[in-house]
């Protein structure tokens, strides 16, 4: 008897320890990301809209002050654009290329994302982080 209590006393802590050992799987929604976004300490911007032609992705464009590029300069859905879908931690922006037709999709893993800050991770382990800013129309 002594020994069954004992194994159902161990087999409880290995479930109460697996159970704690378990983590919850971020995941994000298009709405937590949707808006105007600076990297930091770069005149870089990138805006996501709600804009969609197909339901899957949304569009939405970058451009960088610094290169005397401003998002008026930028043609709807050419060079500056990108398309984008947020799947659980994983963002895929496809950018848009004028000639030709060209698509060239990234994929990024979502760090941190919330109201003010955005720090997402290329496949190269280089981090960019964001700060949002007033949304600027075109």
């Amino acid at each position: 008897m002594r020994n069954i209590k004992s194994l159902v006393f161990v087999a409880l802590i290995a479930i109460v320890a697996g159970l704690s050992s378990c983590k919850k799987e971020v995941t994000y929604t298009d709405a937590d990301i949707i808006g105007t976004w600076q990297e930091v300490g770069t005149e870089a911007f990138m805006c996501f809209t709600n804009e969609s032609e197909s339901g899957e992705y949304r569009y939405g464009y970058e451009w960088n002050e610094a290169e005397d590029v401003f998002p008026e300069d930028l043609k709807v859905h050419g060079n500056g654009w990108f398309k984008w879908k947020i799947v659980k931690a994983d963002l895929t922006q496809i950018h848009l290329m004028d000639n030709g037709g060209a698509e060239i999709p990234k994929v990024y893993n979502i760090l941190k994302l919330n109201d003010t800050d955005l720090q997402i991770e290329d496949e190269f382990s280089k981090k960019h982080t964001y700060q949002k800013v007033a949304n600027r129309k075109k």
